[in-house]
């Protein structure tokens, strides 16, 4: 971990630059995996999944014998932890529906908007090196509640042809109505333009490795709508006096862990500080299982000293993190300031795995500076907004003029007789 002392204003843009995310060599592979799902169906599907799973496959399709065994194979307690996780998740994310209210924007003119969930959607959960079923209550919660009729969910088999228990488990208990063990880029493919098998979607959510991540932003030329751009995990941690040393470490190593690319970084206002938990950070990765991966992050990461707090929301805003923990003693005040963030976790007591698991926030974020843009996953993400307008015939004879007017200022005669032909029938 870099430490960078009160750095200028010049070097800041530099500082906010993520490890290389260059996806453009893998875009070719990616294309030819997709034109040979569309191309081939259940077919191309068979032989990647052999290819590249080691499990070769007739049925992609998860039956309920297969997930009432997975469900038996799950511990109670951990089955009880991801109900928990469920409510806290569908509880947050119900309030989130906006009710209809109709606007009279002038006498007889009537105007309003109704959500619908989009029909059908599909869901893309990683299962290789750490299970993310957590992913799935992340997305199936809030699908299942705008009302979307068919939630797809494709994630890899394993060597023997299972998804992990937990995925299989969640997927049922959040009303995932398909389940296949299809993995990777042909995932993405299939749920593209539909095979045999798999239903076509029409929105695709979920992370991914880099060949997923690229057939996503290939889907998304096909006309399909995706949930966010994705790039490798992040969180910064501002970190004041007050805040235990051991606990800002693990934070940094919480997102660490994740994988080789993902990026850490620190803010604090005095050396010591940064020097200290940089030193804490280095003791408790020598303990953690994903060691290896997790010190190739540190590797990338950043401890930057701001002795005026001030200085450093700007670089926050200016970095836009996935995450945002503020393990401060004024966090609301400095939280106020803040722009740019996927979520923001307050305090000295909140870490950020609640939100990775059961706060009822959700866990998909936009990364790699994203959120100067774009929001995290909520409601509004599986449904459609639909306006509507009604008047009546004073409403018409009210607005009727204005609208003539502006119809005949583009030369668009049609226009103007739609409202002129029923103003004389008045």
């Amino acid at each position: 971990m870099k430490v960078y002392e009160n750095p200028d204003r010049e070097r800041w843009k530099a500082l906010c630059q993520r490890p290389a995310n260059d996806l453009t060599n893998l875009d070719q592979t990616v294309r030819t995996v997709m034109d040979r799902v569309r191309d081939e169906g259940d077919a191309a599907l068979r032989d990647y999944t052999a290819r590249f799973d080691g499990v070769e496959l007739d049925d992609f399709a998860v039956t309920p014998r297969m997930i009432a065994a997975a469900k038996a194979r799950l511990p109670v307690a951990l089955r009880e932890a991801i109900q928990t996780a469920k409510q806290n998740i569908e509880t947050f994310h119900r309030k989130q529906a906006v009710p209809v209210e109709e606007i009279e924007t002038m006498p007889g003119v009537r105007c309003w908007r109704e959500s619908r969930g989009i029909d059908r959607v599909g869901l893309y959960i990683p299962g290789g090196t750490a299970p993310l079923f957590s992913t799935v209550l992340m997305l199936a919660v809030p699908a299942a509640l705008a009302g979307c009729k068919e939630i797809i969910l494709c994630s890899p088999p394993n060597a023997n042809g299972v998804i992990h228990p937990a995925i299989l488990y969640t997927a049922e208990l959040c009303g995932v109505t398909k389940i296949f063990r299809i993995g990777g880029s042909q995932a993405i493919a299939a749920m593209t333009y539909g095979t045999e098998t798999v239903p076509k979607v029409y929105k695709i959510f979920g992370p991914g490795n880099a060949y997923v991540t690229v057939a996503k932003q290939l889907a998304s030329l096909e006309g399909l709508s995706i949930d966010m751009p994705a790039g490798p995990s992040e969180v910064l941690v501002c970190a004041d006096a007050g805040a235990t040393n051991s606990h800002v470490a693990a934070d940094l190593l919480s997102q660490a862990e994740h994988g080789h690319d993902s990026q850490v970084v620190l803010i604090t206002d005095t050396k010591a500080k940064a020097v200290a938990i940089r030193e804490e950070v280095m003791r408790q990765l020598a303990e953690l299982p994903r060691e290896a991966l997790a010190s190739e992050s540190i590797d990338n990461s950043l401890a930057l000293i701001f002795p005026n707090w001030g200085d450093a929301v700007e670089y926050v805003n200016a970095y836009a993190p996935e995450h945002l923990i503020l393990c401060m003693e004024n966090a609301r005040e400095f939280a106020a300031g803040v722009r740019n963030a996927g979520s923001v976790f307050l305090g000295y007591h909140t870490p950020e795995s609640v939100g990775d698991y059961a706060s009822g926030t959700n866990h998909t974020l936009p990364t790699y500076g994203y959120a100067r843009q774009y929001s995290g996953v909520s409601l509004d993400s599986f449904v459609k907004k639909i306006t509507f307008q009604e008047l009546t015939p004073d409403g018409l004879r009210n607005i009727g003029p204005t609208v003539e007017l502006m119809a005949e200022a583009e030369h668009l005669q049609a226009h103007r007789n739609a409202v002129r032909l029923r103003l004389q029938d008045l």
